[in-house]
């Protein structure tokens, strides 16, 4: 009885352990694209990996119910905007015609991803708390973003009233979210005192 005991603790202990490292790896291992692609474009590689997270747990082949594509969840139409700035022509055709196999090429959506993030970025880095205004932006559109950041002459608006005044659900529970696991990350990476 106790040699069962001993033995049934032994095979739960390296079931906990191989699922942790299992987890530790899925979850970390895209870090170095994602850490190249963010460095390239000037957004946080944290603010990213949260994104990233959220949208697919690091799958690079989930497809999201709107068309959305890849570890980003990147559209055909930022896809296309992306690879007419490239001034790429190949990337362009490739975009026009086949945009699904180019976004599900993990480096590439990332650095769709990242570009379009940097886009959003460049709207709104004269504003405190940028990342929730990104994160919504990323979710449901610049100009939502816009409108919810809009505030009186001489005023301005921490990220949490940001997100009060987002008016989607599903978004202000996204951004939420990804802010929630940003601050996490943040917060495991700072110097301890």
């Amino acid at each position: 009885m106790k040699r069962a005991l001993v033995v049934a603790g032994i095979i739960t202990l390296t079931l906990i352990g191989s699922a942790f490292l299992f987890n530790n790896y899925w979850t970390h291992r895209f870090d170095a694209m994602i850490a190249r692609q963010a460095a390239i474009y000037r957004v946080d590689p944290d603010l990213v990996w949260s994104i990233i997270y959220e949208e697919t747990y690091f799958s690079p082949w989930k497809k999201g119910q709107d068309g959305e594509i890849g570890l980003m969840q990147v559209t055909p139409t930022v896809g296309r905007e992306w690879a007419t700035e490239t001034g790429m022509r190949e990337l362009e055709r490739q975009m026009a015609t086949d945009p699904e196999s180019l976004l599900r090429d993990p480096e590439r959506n990332i650095q769709i991803g990242c570009w379009y993030l940097e886009k959003i970025w460049e709207q709104f880095q004269d504003v405190r708390d940028v990342e929730p205004r990104m994160i919504a932006a990323y979710n449901a559109g610049p100009s939502r973003a816009v409108e919810w950041s809009r505030v009186e002459e001489g005023k301005s608006q921490s990220g949490a009233e940001f997100i009060t005044r987002i008016d989607i659900p599903s978004t202000k529970a996204y951004v939420m979210s990804i802010m929630e696991r940003y601050r996490e990350l943040k917060n495991a990476k700072a110097p301890q005192e």
